[in-house]
């Protein structure tokens, strides 16, 4: 019988106004891969980060290979073998890949300087070790969340951690990516007695990849069972004390005029070099057009060209018959636009502002909520905040809660609740359900259909290929910038996308 590496007894964690954790018991075997999962906000990256040492429990102790240990900081759980890949990037956006990959533990020619060379080698060398393939040169920012997502990876390794504690890390990572995680994650605890916790929401992958899952609820631990014993529909009931269907949803025949056309758009990244080139393509009323293909291909650019939020080099955007290519972000919401953008913590909310503050965003220049004078009708603005909240199921002690406090799947599902609010003619939408558990894409996939079937024209970009299969009337895949195929949803495969 394998020993336990980890083990929780009574862990309990309350904040103001909410108890996350509430008296965990929990055991983690040496060896083994551990599936953590969880409605959004039951708890579960709070009792990991109590593990790591990032938040101190209000009760309860841990036990580390069987001692009780204080994990105060990160930096003892670090020096006792503990390493955690977060769910939201914990980069240096302005750093190189590599001196990202060795950051707190750098190579130095002396006392004083990094070995910038050494730590190059050292990216590349682990680099092709995993097969987590990234340049070691380039800068953070200019990076896709896919090969970000890589590189927090990366970090773990390096430092050689027994028990790697991984937070959704495939909410960014196409399917092929995510294959080759599960190979190293497999080769990591067979090959080398690492110690693997994973949090997903992704229950495919807990059938797949772990050994044993457990189930949190709204901060309780629900239970832990042998994933042989395991189904997508035992965990689901479990999470959300239902049973959850997946069904595919009707393709819309009552396609109506087009609402957005672009002609042979071309758009540079951040590094100087083309990533859209020369694409075409429309969308029109009543029609979801998925647009699917590997992370890094293009997709961020052409989403950020379509909403003004970068600069168009050749080609034109017509809106409702005019160009909008190069207008400010402003005017496409004027235009009856809503976005929501891949990285909602960098693009789509203000987390040091209040969940009710980032819900209003786009709205403070309109009636009810202005007023003359360029006065707030608080009110108007806390009504409108609150129904939201409700509508959409936002778990948050109140309208006032600093959105930095929120979970990961909260947090989308609040931008989500903003711009589907607007009633906007065409939805430009990019991995809406990243980090959402079971139930809140089952609602979220729901609402797009409604938006569709509303009339609504709707651009989807996502690299979950199930998600663009299930919602699209049209799928168009991309590859190097490039448009390489157009299909009916009705009649492609996963395997031909």
């Amino acid at each position: 019988m394998q020993e336990s590496i980890i083990k929780l007894v009574g862990i309990t964690k309350v904040f103001p106004e909410v108890v996350a954790n509430d008296n965990i018991n929990l055991e983690i075997k040496k060896g083994e891969i551990h599936a953590i999962v969880g409605e959004n906000g039951a708890g579960k990256s709070t009792l990991m980060k109590i593990i790591y040492g990032l938040y101190q429990p209000t009760a309860g102790q841990i036990y580390i290979n069987g001692r009780p240990l204080n994990v105060t900081n990160p930096q003892i759980a670090i020096k006792n073998g503990i390493g955690m890949v977060h769910q939201h990037f914990m980069l240096v956006p302005s750093f190189t890949v590599a001196e990202n990959v060795v950051l707190g533990s750098e190579p130095r020619k002396n006392s004083i300087i990094m070995d910038f060379d050494q730590a190059v080698k050292i990216t590349k060398e682990l680099s092709e070790k995993y097969g987590l393939y990234v340049d070691p040169y380039q800068r953070v920012e200019d990076l896709s969340v896919g090969i970000q997502q890589r590189i927090e990876i990366l970090k773990i390794l390096y430092k050689g951690a027994d028990i790697l504690i991984l937070d959704e890390p495939t909410a960014v990572l196409t399917p092929q990516e995510t294959q080759e995680l599960f190979a190293i994650m497999r080769r990591l605890v067979g090959e080398l007695g690492k110690t693997i916790i994973l949090i997903t929401h992704k229950l495919q992958e807990v059938l797949e990849v772990s050994h044993r899952v457990s189930v949190m609820r709204r901060g309780k631990l629900v239970g832990t069972i042998d994933t042989n014993d395991a189904t997508e529909q035992i965990l689901a009931e479990m999470m959300v004390g239902k049973e959850v269907v997946f069904n595919k949803f009707h393709i819309n025949q009552s396609i109506g005029e087009t609402m957005m056309e672009v002609k042979d758009l071309v758009v540079r990244n951040n590094r100087g070099f083309v990533a859209v080139d020369g694409i075409s393509f429309s969308i029109a009323a009543g029609e979801i057009s998925g647009v699917a293909g590997v992370e890094g291909n293009g997709q961020s650019e052409l989403v950020e060209a379509l909403t003004g939020l970068r600069k168009v080099e050749h080609g034109n955007i017509f809106i409702k018959g005019m160009d909008m290519a190069n207008k400010p972000p402003s005017k496409f919401r004027q235009m009856g636009i809503s976005h929501i953008p891949e990285d909602r913590l960098k693009t789509g909310l203000a987390p040091e502002a209040s969940v009710t503050e980032n819900l209003m965003m786009g709205y403070q220049h309109r009636k009810p909520y202005e007023t003359f004078g360029m006065k707030l009708n608080r009110k108007a603005i806390v009504k409108k905040a609150d129904a939201l909240i409700h509508q959409f199921d936002i778990r948050t002690p109140s309208g006032y809660t600093k959105v930095k406090s929120l979970s990961g799947g909260n947090m989308q599902k609040l931008v989500v609740a903003r711009e589907f609010s607007f009633d906007s003619e065409i939805l430009v939408i990019s991995q809406p359900t990243r980090g959402l558990d079971v139930g809140a894409i089952e609602f979220i996939h729901r609402q797009i259909i409604d938006m569709r079937d509303a009339g609504k024209a709707v651009l989807l970009v996502s690299a979950d290929l199930d998600e663009i299969l299930r919602l699209s009337d049209r799928i168009v895949t991309i590859y190097e910038g490039r448009l390489t195929g157009e299909f009916s949803a009705a009649d492609v495969t996963k395997q031909e996308i």
